[in-house]
């Protein structure tokens, strides 16, 4: 039988060892730590009972990942939950924009500028899932749906700011930049439109859902799926060379390009591992975990009632943002991503307190404190929470990369985004996961199709390595 190592239980590395076992081979899962699914695990952070995501948290992408949606993963326990209101973005003086599943909703609610938010995101919405097995894939693959994509990839390349321009209102125009400021990048970049437009038209196919339990239930469902079909994970098992490793056929490593080149060393050929170790690493996240008596008190209703809150006002300000923290300043106001999964999952709270998750965006391995500058954010758009605030925990860049190696400087996303690597990852080639050596691969969010918990580049990768297999 074809023995097969992957390296690392992150969601691709676990997403791989799936697709691995599925065809047969005999697949063993080293873990570095004592617990699986890197930026998938939760726990009890702050108070007993209130469970808190450790790093990802609301999953537009996973629940139409064209990978997971071919697991019965129900089975082993996996349960979506939705809010009421997918995303809301507060502004000042009591207003915010609000998304919605529904395409017209969402537009009814954006005024004028609702008939050129239906136009822009209603056909990508009606297709998505066609589109997804294009832009889920890397850059150089055959279309499976060119007209489709090549309408996308127009609008994609595109800096978002001036995507923007086509909303007359700071409703709408904030509510697409704080989308597209997932990408961790300036709004004015070429190409920071696209996830914008991703997150967007996902967003109004499937929602924003959140794993019941926390996402660790989406790595629990898949090391169930692994284990049924005869695979094998070791936890605490730390790979320091490749090695190691050599005797089995084939090894996917779930890691970030600079680690791997230390892994590899001289088995590399020369011009990969000199891209791997010139792989350029992006802002950090300064991740805020709270425990609120009575949730976040947000001045506009909708906040209170969505799963996800953009907090970062108007597209100009989070563009100020955004271009500080891509030149290594920290901005006095930052963009800050706060999630309520509670609202979909109130197995989460314990009672009235309920967890709050948050996290800023801060200069690469930024070793300052961000912590007032989250909650004067939350401040702006809900007084009084500090007063709600019964328990606080905090994780630094620093911490973030000890809590997960591929996170470096803090970077949850393994990687820039800018315009090269989001379309090049993590080298230009056209089998983007092939490291040169036989029968290696690499896995991570470094590859093709980015960050995000959907499974994609463990499922591209490991289908590479079965080509190469016959």
């Amino acid at each position: 039988m074809t023995d097969a190592i992957v390296v690392g239980s992150g969601p691709n590395g676990l997403a791989g060892a799936v697709v691995l076992a599925r065809a047969g081979l005999r697949v063993t899962v080293l873990e570095a730590v004592d617990e699986i699914g890197g930026g998938t695990r939760t726990s009890e952070l702050t108070v007993p009972g209130v469970l808190h995501d450790h790093c990802s948290a609301v999953h537009p992408l996973g629940v139409g990942s064209p990978f997971l949606r071919t697991l019965d993963l129900a089975r082993h326990g996996l349960e979506w939950c939705w809010p009421e209101i997918d995303l809301a973005h507060p502004l000042d003086r009591g207003r915010a924009a609000v998304l919605v599943r529904s395409v017209p909703a969402t537009a009814a609610g954006l005024g004028r500028d609702g008939p050129a938010w239906e136009k822009l995101f209603g056909p990508f919405a009606a297709g998505f899932d066609a589109l997804a097995e294009d832009i889920l894939q890397p850059v150089v693959h055959l279309p499976k749906h060119p007209m489709l994509l090549a309408r996308f990839g127009l609008a994609a390349l595109a800096p978002a700011s001036l995507l923007a321009r086509r909303w007359e209102s700071d409703e709408a125009r904030a509510l697409f930049g704080g989308m597209a400021a997932h990408a961790f990048r300036p709004l004015t970049s070429p190409t920071s439109a696209s996830v914008g437009l991703a997150l967007g038209a996902s967003a109004h196919r499937f929602g924003w859902p959140v794993a019941k339990g926390g996402s660790r239930a989406i790595t629990d469902a898949l090391a169930a799926e692994l284990t049924s079909l005869g695979g094998r994970i070791e936890t605490g098992h730390r790979v320091t060379s490749l090695r190691e490793v050599e005797a089995a056929d084939v090894v996917l490593l779930d890691l970030s390009p600079t680690a791997v080149a230390e892994l590899a060393g001289d088995r590399l050929p020369q011009r990969v591992r000199r891209a791997y170790r010139r792989y350029r690493y992006g802002p950090a996240a300064f991740k805020l975990d709270l425990a609120v008596a009575g949730g976040v008190p947000w001045t506009n209703d909708a906040c209170r009632r969505a799963g996800t809150v953009h907090v970062g006002g108007t597209i100009e300000q989070i563009t100020a943002a955004e271009r500080d923290v891509a030149a290594g300043r920290m901005p006095p106001r930052p963009f800050v991503l706060v999630a309520q999964q509670y609202l979909a999952d109130p197995s989460r709270s314990a009672g009235d307190v309920h967890p709050i998750w948050a996290y800023a965006h801060v200069p690469h391995a930024y070793p300052g404190d961000a912590t007032e500058a989250i909650l004067g954010q939350l401040e702006r758009f809900a007084p009084g929470v500090r007063d709600r605030i019964v328990g606080q925990a905090v994780r630094t860049p620093a911490q973030t990369e000890a809590y997960n190696a591929n996170f470096i400087g803090g970077d949850i996303s393994t990687g820039a985004n800018d315009p090269r690597q989001l379309l090049l990852r993590p080298r230009a080639a056209i089998d983007p996961y092939r490291t040169g050596i036989p029968g290696v691969y690499l896995c991570s969010a470094a590859t093709p199709p980015g960050g995000g918990v959907h499974g994609m580049n463990g499922s591209n990768a490991a289908h590479s390595a079965l080509k190469w297999l016959g």
